[in-house]
């Protein structure tokens, strides 16, 4: 019986993941997210985890003591929006993360959940991710953590400073990760651009997160070793560093 961890599971991807994979009654399902969630599934174990505290990650590896994980989805994260200026202009999302809007707090912020959050709850989780075969980590990232994509010509580039700059601080984590633990595949996909509680509006061009996780599960399922460490779209397409 697979056991799959998810975070982020109260919202957006995460619980889109959720959703999907509960409907397989083989799966045993370890949901996570900062925000308490009832579920009565009785296959899903629900555990309120704030990943930017050291200690209640270390809280949740003590409750997930001798509990092999198979597959872990990594979806929570933050856009890293100047919030004053969210709520003033909650349809401009791009007037929040400017060069002259940004300030150390929300950089911090996204650092700290992003990239940092990230590490410490891999780290965390790797004894449990070692007592399975086969086991895959799989990091929803964004093309905007891409370096090279950020002077595409055929794509918007600049701004974004803390989303941007987190992301791709995660993505070299993520590098590293599948350097230090080879028996692991981790995974990083790029969703699309998604509809979810990261901003207050919906953004134009947005797709659900149904559908953006629809396109991701049969290429979650063949990713294999020599996947590690690589960088995709939701279609399987290569995304530069």
């Amino acid at each position: 019986m697979p056991i799959i961890l998810i975070t982020g599971a109260a919202s957006g991807l995460g619980a889109a993941f959720l959703q999907a994979y509960a409907k397989d009654q083989t799966n045993t399902i370890i949901a996570i997210d900062r925000n308490e969630v009832e579920i009565s599934n009785p296959r899903v174990q629900f555990h309120a985890v704030d990943i930017r505290s050291q200690e209640s990650i270390n809280t949740l590896a003590s409750q997930l003591e001798d509990q092999p994980i198979d597959l872990a989805i990594h979806s929570a994260g933050v856009r890293g929006l100047v919030e004053a200026i969210h709520e003033q202009k909650p349809d401009d999302v791009a007037a929040a993360e400017t060069i002259a809007a940004m300030d150390l707090e929300t950089l911090m912020r996204a650092f700290h959940i992003n990239a940092a959050g990230t590490f410490m709850l891999l780290r965390a989780l790797l004894p449990n991710l070692r007592m399975s075969r086969d086991v895959k980590v799989v990091v929803m990232s964004s093309r905007m953590g891409s370096i090279g994509n950020n002077e595409h010509p055929k794509r918007a580039a600049g701004s974004a400073y803390a989303y941007r700059a987190s992301k791709a601080a995660m993505n070299d984590i993520v590098r590293s990760f599948a350097a230090d633990v080879p028996e692991v595949t981790f995974g990083l996909c790029h969703p699309g651009r998604v509809e979810t509680n990261l901003v207050r509006s919906k953004e134009e061009g947005a797709i659900s997160a149904e559908e953006s996780i629809n396109d991701m599960l049969p290429l979650i399922a063949k990713w294999s070793r020599k996947d590690s460490g690589k960088f995709y779209d939701r279609f399987g397409e290569t995304i530069e560093w």
